[in-house]
C-alpha cells in the first residue's frame, strides 16, 4: 500500500467554517497576530489571549468535516495516509481519518504555562486561574509565533517516505511547514489543492479549487498511481 502523504492548511476547514488564520493585513479575527498568537502576547495581556482561544474553540464546537475531509478518510481503504496538518482543529480526526499529525498544537488541548510539556484535554473556557497539578496557569496548546515546532521532526521523516505528497489548503507561507515540500523525494508524485496556487517548482501538479471539489479530482488522478 502506497504511502499518501498530506500536507493540509487553513483552506482545508474553511468550508467547515473555520476562519483562515491571517488575513493580508496580518490580522486573525480583526486582532493583530502578535497580540493573539506570541508568547509576548500572552504576558502582556493573557485574559485578552484566553478569551480569543475560547471563542475559537465554540466555533470548532459548532462545526463539521467537510467533504474534503470525508473523502481523505475514505482514501485509508486504498493508501497509507498520513496527514500533517497546520490546523489546530480536529476534523481530519472527526471524519475518520487515524493517522493525523498537528504541527502547531490543538484547540481542544491546553497545557501548564509551567515546564510539565504533556497536554490535557479541554473542550470548556480556559480562565485565568485555571492552573495545572503543579499551580501554573494553564494555557492554550498552540504552537505561537516565536515557539518551537516540537512535531517538526518526525514531520520531516513523513515526508520523506512519502510515496504521493498533497498540499491542500495553505499558501506556504508560514515556515518551517511550508519547507517540508523540499524532504519529499524527487520521484515522489506531488499535487497542490488551492484555489489560488502559490509559485511552486513545476514538478507538482496543480488543481485550482477549494478542498472539497479539489480532493474529488485528486481522487481521479490517484486511480493511476495506486
Amino acid at each position: 500500500m502506497k504511502k499518501l502523504v498530506v500536507l493540509s492548511g487553513a483552506g482545508m476547514s474553511a468550508e467547515s467554517g473555520i476562519s483562515t488564520f491571517r488575513d493580508s493585513g496580518g490580522l486573525w479575527e480583526g486582532h493583530d497576530v502578535m497580540e493573539v498568537a506570541s508568547p509576548e502576547g500572552f504576558k502582556k495581556n493573557p485574559e485578552l489571549v484566553l478569551n480569543f482561544y475560547n471563542l475559537r474553540r465554540k466555533n470548532l464546537l459548532d462545526a463539521h468535516p467537510n467533504l474534503g475531509h470525508n473523502l481523505l478518510a475514505d482514501l485509508e481503504k486504498d493508501f497509507d495516509v498520513q496527514i500533517i496538518t497546520q490546523n489546530v482543529d480536529d476534523l481530519h480526526e472527526r471524519a475518520g481519518s487515524t493517522k493525523v499529525l498537528h504541527l502547531h498544537g490543538e484547540l481542544f488541548k491546553v497545557r501548564s504555562t509551567g515546564k510539565d510539556p504533556s497536554s490535557i484535554s479541554w473542550q470548556k473556557d480556559l480562565k485565568l486561574g485555571d492552573k495545572c497539578k503543579d499551580g501554573f496557569q494553564l494555557r492554550p496548546d498552540i504552537v505561537w509565533f516565536g515557539e518551537m515546532v516540537p512535531a517538526m521532526d518526525e514531520a520531516i521523516e513523513i515526508c520523506k517516505q512519502a510515496d504521493i505528497f498533497v498540499i491542500i489548503g495553505t499558501s506556504l507561507v508560514v515556515y518551517p511547514a511550508a519547507g517540508l515540500v523540499n524532504y519529499v523525494p524527487k520521484a515522489t508524485a506531488k499535487f497542490i489543492i488551492d484555489p489560488k496556487i502559490p509559485y511552486l517548482s513545476k514538478d507538482i501538479f496543480c488543481i485550482e479549487e477549494g478542498a472539497s471539489i479539489g480532493v474529488k479530482k485528486l481522487i481521479e488522478h490517484l486511480k493511476d498511481l495506486q
